[in-house]
């Protein structure tokens, strides 16, 4: 007796293909997620993030807060996770941001929802995928905007026969610069060494200076999906092993996301005083990463600004490179010979940072 398979049901959501996309399409997203101390937490297991202002609440109110805060890159993963069943539940890759603001502290007990418009698409030359383009903005129960970002992601085409929309490619900011960044601390000066460990302030780092961060970190497999639980990231390139198998890679990736936090965490040693980020200017995921890859980081100090308005606070740019499998010390450049990524580099991070003065003029 043969069984046929039983038909799929109409109310099964399969996701956006390239060819479902509009440009200036209005998209909000389902599911908001209360932000809790045991998410907290975890992040702090699955990262080793030791930022004083997320893991000690009286650093936090010390500086002005009303509480710990919920770490910057906990609540873009979260905001991000919510992007992910409309905008890249059928990605071949996420590609890269821009444009990453920081606009408002998250605390433990704040719910976040999050929308997002198409502001770009362009059909890849195989017309088996192609490249969305959108702007997202995530929000609190209060309705503040806490966070927004554009970002642009690989997509899968339904049927490689349809036809494409004509190419938009939005024209993004390189960087967000100094008088856009919002300063949420009102007392910076209270992070002081015997916090932190380190008495590195904004005025001892210098553009050109780089750092190589000592620590390395092996990603298990089983880290990287409880990661991606924790985010509620339900791209199958990170979750369906069997689908993979039959992709270029064979295997399922790390979430890219999860790759920044843990090159954040790995740079603490070296930026122990940088207590907050305020934008992420720009970044690629220049390598895929797998379970059983071994992460280092190196920063490169771009730039360094004073802020309008505040003497007791500055902004370093830097950029932040996650290298797979190589020590840094054995990496004279990001950079191959023939003009591409090193084939270790994994991460290549533009972002800016929050950091005490120790001048006050």
């Amino acid at each position: 007796m043969t069984r046929s398979a039983p038909p799929s049901s109409a109310r099964t959501r399969t996701g956006n293909f390239f060819e479902d996309f509009r440009l200036g399409a209005r998209i909000v997203h389902p599911t908001p997620r209360t932000l809790t101390d045991g998410d907290c937490a975890l992040y702090i297991a699955l990262t080793g993030a030791r930022n004083p202002v997320h893991c000690a609440a009286p650093v936090a109110r010390a500086m002005g807060y009303r509480d710990r805060t919920v770490d910057d890159l906990l609540a873009f993963h979260v905001a991000f996770g919510k992007t992910v069943p409309d905008v890249s539940l059928n990605a071949v890759a996420n590609l890269g941001y821009a444009d990453l603001r920081f606009l408002a502290p998250c605390y433990p007990g704040d719910t976040i929802r999050a929308e997002s418009e198409v502001i770009g698409l362009r059909e890849n030359s195989n017309r088996r995928s192609g490249v969305v383009y959108v702007r997202s903005d995530a929000y609190n129960q209060r309705g503040e905007p806490v966070l927004t970002w554009a970002r642009w992601v690989m997509v899968h085409k339904r049927d490689p026969e349809s036809p494409a929309p004509a190419t938009v490619v939005p024209s993004l900011p390189e960087l967000v610069p100094a008088a856009a960044l919002t300063v949420t601390a009102p007392n910076p000066a209270a992070l002081v060494p015997a916090i932190t460990g380190s008495t590195d302030c904004w005025d001892d780092y210098a553009p050109g200076e780089r750092i190589d961060h000592p620590s390395g970190v092996t990603l298990e497999e089983a880290d990287h999906m409880l990661a991606t639980r924790l985010y509620q990231n339900t791209a199958r390139v990170h979750f369906d092993a069997l689908a993979m198998r039959q992709s270029s890679f064979g295997r399922r990736l790390v979430y890219g996301g999860h790759v920044i936090s843990l090159c954040r965490a790995l740079s603490y040693d070296g930026l122990e005083n940088a207590y907050a980020i305020g934008a992420i200017n720009g970044g690629s995921h220049t390598n895929p990463t797998f379970a059983g890859d071994t992460l280092y980081a190196i920063t490169e100090v771009r730039d360094r600004w004073s802020l309008p308005g505040r003497t007791d606070v500055g902004a370093l740019r830097l950029r932040l490179i996650g290298l797979k499998n190589l020590a840094p010390a054995e990496l004279a450049s990001p950079t191959a010979p023939d003009g591409k990524p090193h084939p270790n580099v994994v991460l290549d991070l533009d972002y800016t940072v929050f950091m005490p003065r120790k001048s006050r003029q």
